[in-house]
């Protein structure tokens, strides 16, 4: 299994880490958070950019992660623009993405880039490239917020993204029963064994919480919770998946 660093944090290696959101929509809210989760200290701190008001004045959005940098010190940051097709706050044309997410590599605001896997191909192997150029990791991610695909699907998904050369693929699906929580964790169990990258995969909602806290026994490297506000359905507190982590360790 390849081990990913992102500063003083590895993925891939040990027990899974715990990521937290920040998910505000103005400079002050941003920085007050921010503060919050460095108190609560996680591994790994991810800035969900589609929540904030001026995330396409480049320059505002430069600063606020300049900010962010000096509140953060040490800890690792992912920088995520989650489409509203993928379940995230703002809707968002193909060029604009692919702006905006160029312009944080380019300018290496970020420790990692959420890249989702349902863009251009084209252009999914440009940001790639630009981020192996600048030393920034990149998180590859498909968000399915109306279903549970096959497993056969999420493994081939997890698969598309090893080979275009992510550091880290992602995959999260929405459960309907408990038979949808089986498809995601064998799956992933599958693709553990063998895919070289590491996984981070989850099921949202109450149906899912299993799959937040039960990533070192069937191969998910990375799992977030909240301090404050939750980014995604069924997101448990960082101190429930510490205790939880704690218990399931093997």
């Amino acid at each position: 299994m390849k081990e990913v660093k992102l500063r003083n944090i590895v993925l891939g290696n040990g027990r899974p880490k715990i990521a937290v959101p920040i998910v505000a929509d103005d400079q002050t809210s941003i920085e007050k958070q921010a503060q919050a989760i460095v108190n609560a200290q996680p591994d790994v701190v991810e800035w969900r950019i589609d929540f904030f008001d001026d995330v396409l004045d480049f320059e505002k959005l430069r600063s606020a992660a300049l900010k962010l940098r000096k509140i953060l010190t040490e800890l690792p940051l992912l920088t995520t623009f989650r489409t509203i097709e993928e379940g995230g706050s703002r809707k968002l044309d193909e060029a604009k993405y692919f702006q905006i997410v160029h312009f944080v590599i380019e300018n290496e605001l970020t420790d990692a880039i959420d890249l989702e896997l349902f863009h251009q191909r084209s252009q999914i192997e440009r940001i790639v490239a630009l981020a192996n150029t600048h030393g920034i990791k990149v998180i590859m991610s498909s968000h399915d917020f109306a279903r549970t695909p096959a497993a056969e699907e999420i493994y081939y998904r997890l698969h598309v993204i090893a080979d275009l050369g992510a550091d880290v693929a992602k995959i999260a699906v929405m459960p309907q029963n408990s038979n949808d929580v089986l498809t995601l964790l064998q799956a992933t169990a599958q693709a553990h064994a063998q895919l070289d990258l590491p996984l981070i995969t989850m099921a949202m909602g109450d149906l899912g919480k299993v799959t937040r806290m039960a990533g070192e026994v069937f191969g998910s490297a990375l799992t977030f919770g909240a301090v404050e506000k939750a980014s995604a359905p069924g997101q448990l507190s960082i101190a429930e998946l510490r205790r939880a982590l704690d218990n399931l360790k093997i």
